[in-house]
């Protein structure tokens, strides 16, 4: 199986193939072709298993062609730690750039204005850390008005670190109908009833 069997655009094979990268792993495999119909997905899948390059080459699909406005993204990847949030960064920036797209760290531990500077721009994919999310939510430096795709990663280790509250009011406060895909190892400690509660029939 390659990544081109998937159904992916090809201007992301193209942007693949240019990192030597061809065959997919297991939960790329398994969740890409649901995802870029648009189905809401329940990933289970542990660090080191390719869910990143699983989540990330079905958003960018799915907001190919889209243009994004300021403070207004049209994807948004929430993730429990600022290192996490900048390795998810690592892989998404080179193919987001590929095709078109701009992306931004929201975390904890970084400098404030320079975030809120990028969200002045077209930046079309935010990669956040709850908390410091909602700090820019309530001074209405970001909204969701356009946001297309929402993706929780490593939602249980969200949930160990007391931040489902967080996750919760950000997740209200994007548009019904969005597309949201949920990546966990486990579905204990509340992410069962995340599920339940803001996932639509996933697959």
């Amino acid at each position: 199986m390659t990544f081109k069997s998937l159904g992916l655009n090809p201007a992301l094979i193209k942007a693949l193939d240019a990192q030597g990268i061809t065959n997919p792993f297991p939960i790329q495999a398994a969740t890409i072709p649901d995802a870029i119909a648009g189905h809401d997905i329940l990933g289970r899948g542990q660090t080191g298993s390719g869910k990143t390059l699983a989540f990330g080459l079905a958003l960018l699909h799915n907001i190919f062609g889209m243009r994004a406005k300021a403070h207004q993204p049209l994807a948004l990847v929430l993730a429990p730690t600022r290192e996490l949030a900048q390795q998810i960064d690592e892989v998404l920036r080179p193919l987001a750039r590929s095709v078109g797209h701009e992306c931004v760290v929201i975390a904890g531990g970084m400098p404030y204005g320079k975030q809120v500077n990028a969200l002045k721009k077209s930046i079309s994919i935010v990669v956040a850390t709850p908390g410091r999310l909602i700090d820019l939510l309530d001074r209405k430096d970001i909204r969701f008005d356009h946001l297309e795709v929402t993706v929780l990663d490593e939602a249980d280790q969200m949930a160990d670190m007391g931040f489902l509250p967080a996750v919760k009011e950000i997740l209200n406060q994007t548009k019904k109908g969005g597309q949201r895909l949920l990546f966990s190892a486990t579905l204990d400690r509340g992410v069962d009833g995340l599920v339940k509660q803001y996932l639509k029939d996933p697959r």
